[in-house]
């Protein structure tokens, strides 16, 4: 039987041996509270304030201007309506092809009274700078501009230092949801004029159940979660040292093999377009696919017309591959992706976001592509006899 492969590096990744290793005295040696005075308590703070410092060497920010979170769901969510409850935010401005916890998150707070307006994006889903500078320029309404660094279903990148400088220029906060890209790119907080940006560890190969946010200093909000004083004040409830620890090495390996990672991933991608275009005519591709302008493991792809197409994940499921059909966080579904109906993709065509890793190999991509052509094969008609 053929070996498993998996091609879904965008909705989790695996755990990378380092991380691993790096854990496991945490859950059984180390297994005290940080909040706790004594000596198993200052191991577990000690630990914690390590991976802290990992990851505000990774971004170039302070160590004060980061706080651990349970996901980037959760970070997101604490900067939208921490914004608004607490700094004074009245209109948020995105755009339509955010992830559901930035977007839904600025529907529940449309329902509670705040502004909410979108910037209109290209078919590539790239956000339309001079539309955001009409928004912005366009209110005196305190202001929190929320635009993702790298669109998880699509890969398009937006340049969030052009964003950054527009929000500064007209006084606005500017929220990244930079998930998809913490680990995989280089972000420089010292050049970017982002108030916040969030992270998940287990994109970039970290356990599950662990994130941060990031909070410049001078814009410090309030809590999403009460009840006790852990991160500074900033999320109550006893932290998950393991997987903090976890998230902290998965970045510095990360971090330190970008350039190489990059290279990697990036011809496995151009692998897969090239051989697509070549074998299956039709096909067509979502999304930005360039070197500059896309996420180098999301690969969105359009599928031609065919009547096994609907079921096109079920069968690379069946053949041990695995995929997505929409975001990552509704891999399970078949609903329409909000992502592809706001570029305009023909919704009568199958897409499939294939998003690759460091683990990925050439080999794997050609049994992909072996298994779509015998998918796509021309229906075989049985001959008539007389």
């Amino acid at each position: 039987m053929n070996t498993k492969i998996y091609f879904d590096n965008a909705a989790t990744t695996a755990l990378c041996s380092e991380a691993l290793e790096e854990m496991l005295p945490y859950f059984q040696q180390h297994y005290g509270n940080p909040s706790s005075i004594h000596s198993f308590g200052r191991t577990a703070k000690a630990a914690v304030e390590k991976a802290r410092k990992i990851v505000a060497g990774a971004l170039h920010c302070s160590t004060s201007e980061i706080f651990f979170t349970g996901s980037g769901t959760e970070s997101n969510n604490t900067i939208l309506k921490g914004a608004v409850q607490y700094l004074g935010v009245q209109r948020i401005i995105t755009s339509a092809v955010e992830h559901h916890c930035v977007l839904h998150s600025a529907e529940f707070l449309q329902s509670t009274g705040t502004e909410l307006q979108l910037v209109k994006v290209d078919a590539l889903g790239r956000p339309d700078i001079q539309h955001l500078e009409i928004l912005l320029s366009n209110s005196s309404k305190k202001t929190l501009v929320s635009l993702m660094h790298a669109n998880n279903e699509l890969g398009t990148i937006t340049d969030i230092k052009a964003v950054g400088e527009l929000c500064d220029k007209y006084g606005a906060l500017f929220h990244s949801d930079t998930v998809q890209t913490v680990g995989y790119f280089h972000i420089n907080l010292q050049e970017t004029k982002a108030h916040f940006i969030s992270g998940s560890a287990h994109k970039f190969h970290g356990p599950k159940g662990t994130g941060f946010v990031f909070i410049r200093g001078g814009t410090l909000t309030q809590p999403l979660l009460h009840g006790g004083a852990q991160e500074r004040n900033m999320r109550a409830g006893t932290e998950n040292v393991a997987g903090i620890v976890g998230l902290g090495k998965a970045l510095q390996v990360a971090v330190d093999n970008i350039p190489d990672n990059r290279e990697q991933v990036y011809h496995l991608k151009q692998y897969a377009m090239q051989q697509l275009t070549e074998l299956l005519p039709g096909v067509a591709f979502n999304g930005d696919t360039s070197a500059e302008g896309s996420n180098y493991k999301v690969l969105n792809v359009l599928f031609p017309f065919h009547p096994k197409a609907e079921l096109l994940l079920f069968n690379l499921d069946m053949a041990g591959i695995a995929a997505s059909g929409g975001s990552a966080c509704s891999s399970g579904s078949e609903k329409g992706s909000h992502v592809l109906m706001a570029i305009g993709a023909d919704p009568t065509r199958k897409a499939i976001r294939f998003s690759f890793s460091k683990y990925n190999t050439k080999a794997e991509i050609d049994r992909l592509i072996s298994e779509l052509v015998k998918l796509f094969a021309p229906a075989k008609t049985s001959a008539t006899t007389v």
